[in-house]
């Protein structure tokens, strides 16, 4: 199983946005729809060995955790109005400190960052990391942010973990997803 989280600094908690204008209302949850269709999507099929988390830290309803779950997934089509329809939908689903299932294979808590990394070894996806193709062994939970770099705060909370790069150039969240998988996958065959 492999998961990616990515973090949403300015994400709606709520469902208040609207799928005519995902990048202001929204928080930029645009850039978090690429990322969950980068995280599942294959040709003509879903990776279902993928959990993608969206970490979201914008207004108003303090941080939440969504968690789409490859595996579990349904109605979800490969563009971003699906999946901002989905979170949409599960954001303001009444939800405590555990995932509660709000839609089929989409799931909901409060919390954020803090939390997923006590429950996952993340590797920060990082342009200054490591190069990916040269470790010899990637770990299977990855860390993201959206447009923005990390906060401090979340930088003395990711100190320990290793970082890795896709490539010299800095990506796009979602295009370095697709890198990574591609990786991966040709580690894998």
């Amino acid at each position: 199983m492999t998961s990616f989280a990515i973090i949403g600094h300015r994400a709606r908690t709520d469902g208040s946005f609207s799928l005519n204008d995902l990048p202001g209302s929204g928080g930029r949850m645009d850039v978090l729809c690429r990322c969950v269709n980068a995280a599942l999507f294959l040709s003509h099929d879903l990776r279902r060995d993928v959990d993608c988390y969206l970490v979201l830290c914008g207004e108003p309803a303090g941080q939440r955790t969504v968690k789409f779950a490859g595996g579990l997934v349904r109605s979800l089509s490969p563009d971003e109005r699906s999946a901002a329809a989905l979170i949409k939908k599960v954001i303001d689903v009444p939800c405590g400190s555990e995932f509660r299932e709000a839609a089929p294979g989409v799931f909901i808590r409060k919390g954020g960052l803090e939390r997923l990394l006590t429950e996952h070894r993340f590797a920060v996806l990082d342009e200054k990391g490591s190069d990916v193709q040269n470790a010899p062994e990637l770990p299977d939970a990855f860390l993201l942010s959206d447009h923005l770099n990390f906060t401090d705060e979340e930088e003395a909370l990711l100190h320990d973990c290793p970082r890795y790069s896709v490539g010299p150039k800095c990506l796009h969240a979602d295009h370095a997803i697709i890198v990574l998988h591609n990786e991966l996958d040709r580690r894998s065959c």
